[in-house]
């Protein structure tokens, strides 16, 4: 197959779902492990046509539980993969996600997100598993999770997803919604050349002097190998040292958490991508993210009409959350407003950074739609009272 033909160059009307596809093809995706759920049933329909197109191979699994196992295999099989999922799917991948952070395996998720608890809305937006995508595996660990807010970004988005994957030996999340995620827009999708893809970083070591966790003080990330290359793999989900052996310890507990930890935290500048609307004046700041900050910027302008200072900032990447930015803001505006499709979870973050001293508000939504303008706008008022 000619692999330009995993590249549509050109402009389209395409939903997320479809972007965010198109955008795995272009980094190199050839690898799907998925199970249909609304609202992301588009993504995997999309990779099951187009995959074989460029020789890739796609899998429809038995549930969401084997589908996130999949990637980790794929990978170390030295494929790009990918999965999506929404909802209750997004939860049974957890436990599989906590193995892809311990065995430092790259691989994309992209969870488009509904409405909730449990089977909730699965046809309707929400922005709920935000915290989920931080926190919803177990044990210490960082992730990188990006959030688009129209089909564009998904596919932009989708390939930066796949190169910090490959960079950080991380599984990474492209949050998304329903809303965007079923959204048809203009996408334009360059020429191949156009298009930063970064692979990871295969080791140059010989088959008897490899290990597969080894790393140095300027490079936490361990280089990798394929499976069937002649090298020995051992990789285990128990705490493990160089070799990839168990090392049942505190101490060995500790090297290993601590660099799956800073590798992440310690390049975090480098990770964290956001976006800045009339803030340079601003008295008082907009946090949003997805669709919600479509309707966030909205806010924003009919408040602008007003005459009232305020600002916007986008999360493009959620995870990790940019403390600093916020921190900087904190000391020279009155507050923050927090909206999104949810009764408070990237809130908290922007209310532990900014302090007690600034006022943060949250404008919140349950899900099911998207918020009034003229109710985000109501909380930027009594923020600037």
């Amino acid at each position: 197959m000619e692999e330009n033909k995993a590249v549509l160059t050109g402009e389209h009307f395409m939903n997320g779902d479809i972007a965010a596809a198109e955008g795995g093809l272009a980094a190199g995706c050839r690898f799907f492990g998925g199970y249909p759920i609304t609202p992301a049933t588009e993504v995997a329909e999309r990779m099951s046509e187009r995959l074989p197109e460029v020789g890739g191979r796609y899998i429809q699994m038995e549930d969401e539980i084997a589908s996130m196992n999949s990637l980790l295999g794929a990978s170390w099989a030295g494929m790009k993969s990918m999965t999506s999922t929404s909802g209750p799917g997004f939860s049974l991948m957890m436990e599989n996600l906590g193995l892809g952070v311990m065995l430092e395996t790259p691989c994309v998720i992209v969870n488009v997100q509904r409405g909730g608890p449990s089977t909730g809305l699965p046809t309707l937006v929400g922005q709920a598993d935000m915290m989920q995508a931080r926190w919803g595996s177990h044990g210490d660990y960082e992730i990188i999770a990006l959030t688009p807010n129209s089909p564009q970004e998904c596919f932009d988005l989708t390939i930066k997803a796949f190169n910090l994957s490959e960079q950080y030996r991380v599984p990474v999340f492209l949050m998304t919604d329903e809303s965007v995620g079923h959204l048809t827009e203009k996408v334009s999708i360059p020429s191949p050349d156009k298009i930063k893809v970064v692979n990871r970083k295969m080791t140059s070591a010989k088959p008897e002097d490899y290990l597969p966790y080894k790393t140095t003080k300027k490079n936490l990330v361990p280089e990798m190998v394929e499976a069937g290359m002649g090298y020995r793999i051992h990789v285990t989900g128990l705490t493990h040292d160089e070799k990839g052996y168990p090392v049942i310890n505190d101490e060995a507990q500790d090297v290993l958490v601590r660099r799956l930890v800073d590798k992440i935290k310690l390049n975090a500048d480098k990770i964290i991508e956001y976006e800045e609307i009339h803030v340079k004046d601003a008295d008082a700041v907009v946090v949003s993210f997805g669709i919600t900050s479509r309707i966030a910027q909205l806010a924003v302008e009919m408040a602008r009409k007003k005459k009232m200072k305020v600002g916007m900032l986008r999360l493009i990447v959620a995870w990790p959350f940019p403390e600093k930015r916020i921190e900087e803001l904190a000391s020279r505006v009155k507050g923050f407003v927090v909206a999104e499709n949810n009764l408070g979870q990237m809130f908290y973050e922007v209310q532990r950074c900014a302090g007690k001293g600034v006022k943060t508000v949250l404008s919140p939504h349950c899900g099911g739609g998207v918020h009034d303008p003229d109710d985000i706008l109501e909380k930027i008022e009594e923020v600037l009272k």
